[in-house]
């Protein structure tokens, strides 16, 4: 089986990670996509092993989602698979790979596999194809680690090896291209977007329930997604006397986001109608869609805003940015976009979907008429997209 030919699909980080962020979410999805349209061989570099190999027993279960927390963001490996490694360092064993008809790499790769990514594609006899997500770490490093921001130029370049690179949005595409005109580069990869699919919503939309209607902000807690201008124009409307309730999910990172962290707790004490559930499973999430009248999602600096998607996917309505990446995804249906996405017109737009019933229902018939794409569809698109790029030198 192993010498039959198979698309590559490098999973290092998600195939060891409890997370469910975007990018995990994408990679997950795609490749359970990509499994269905095409012969496909997950693989991952094994540090323990010192080499690349497919991906076996409960990482590829977790390349797949399962026990997927959301919990933490880093790899980790276990025992047994660090012991195994070693072993078959030891004993001089090379791991086996198919002869590939292409790569994707759909997650953002470490030093370490970029220095190994050689090997890798010395397997591969069609097309390498790497996601890029963002340029934040460049334009907004107060947002981001300062690791990330000292690794994210060399990263940039090392997305030149590849023969075309797949990216989430046109604003997200427009970075890359921008920073490889900037070093000069006369023939950079080409660079597609590729239209990100959603979660399958249920089969119906369930009706909010409650006394308040209650309003659902899925995101990370972290600096740039903006929670403080959400919780200034909440707290805003609440002292007006507008009664809703505000729910938050998503992992919290004191890195960045202390101060919201900080303004949550002061307004859970001062007894506001704000709940914030952290982390949900699946089940959960969904009634927490369910149980919600419509969501917000006060970033403006995004690759493409997700949780954007997956509120219009079941019926719900979504204030977002006007401007940005999800400012392209305005323009659908189903949104109200602000500019810029400031408590004041955060406020204002909450404001008005909660007083104005005809304008949630137009905005609720949007979003379930309009038409979404599918992580199926985003598959297809690639690999459509992949036989029509050359080999790069």
């Amino acid at each position: 089986m192993n010498d039959l030919p198979a698309l590559l699909v490098e999973l290092t980080h998600t195939s060891h990670s409890a997370a469910r962020t975007g990018i995990q979410r994408l990679a997950r999805s795609l490749f359970v996509e990509l499994t269905a349209l095409t012969p496909t061989c997950p693989v991952g570099f094994d540090p323990w092993q010192n080499a690349w190999r497919p991906l076996e027993g409960g990482e590829l279960a977790t390349a797949r989602g399962a026990g997927a927390t959301g919990a933490k963001r880093s790899a980790r490996w276990t025992t047994g698979q660090k012991l195994r490694g070693w072993r078959r360092r030891w004993l001089g064993r090379a791991p086996a790979l198919p002869t590939a008809t292409g790569l994707i790499v759909p997650e953002i790769f470490s030093p370490v596999v970029a220095g190994r990514l050689p090997e890798l594609f010395e397997r591969v006899a069609g097309p390498k194809v790497a996601f890029f997500f963002d340029a934040i770490p460049l334009t907004h490093p107060e947002f981001t680690p300062a690791r990330t921001v000292a690794r994210f130029p060399a990263f940039m370049v090392e997305l030149l090896r590849f023969d075309g690179v797949a990216a989430i949005s046109q604003t997200t595409a427009d970075h890359l291209t921008g920073y490889w005109h900037w070093l000069g580069e006369i023939d950079p990869p080409p660079v597609h977007v590729v239209p990100l699919g959603c979660v399958p919503p249920p089969a119906t939309h369930a009706a909010p329930v409650g006394p308040l209607p209650r309003v659902l902000c899925v995101s990370t807690i972290e600096g740039r997604k903006n929670h403080l201008a959400l919780l200034d124009a909440a707290e805003a409307l609440w002292s007006a006397g507008l009664r809703f309730e505000l729910r938050l999910v998503g992992l919290p990172r004191p890195e960045t986001a202390a101060s919201a962290l900080q303004r949550i707790e002061q307004l859970q004490a001062d007894g506001r109608p704000l709940h914030f559930d952290g982390v949900l499973d699946e089940t959960a999430l969904e009634a927490a869609w369910a149980g919600c009248a419509f969501s917000v999602y006060p970033s403006e600096i995004e690759g493409y805003g997700l949780p954007i998607v997956e509120s219009l996917a079941r019926g719900k309505p979504c204030i977002c940015a006007a401007t940005g990446a999800p400012g392209e995804l305005v323009a659908g249906g189903g949104c109200l976009g602000v500019a810029p996405a400031n408590s004041a017109n955060l406020a204002d737009a909450l404001r008005r979907l909660l007083t104005d019933s005809a304008l949630q229902v137009r905005l609720t018939t949007e979003a379930r008429n309009r038409p979404l794409v599918t992580w199926r569809d985003s598959a297809s698109d690639l690999l459509a997209w992949m036989g029509t790029l050359r080999r790069r030198a």
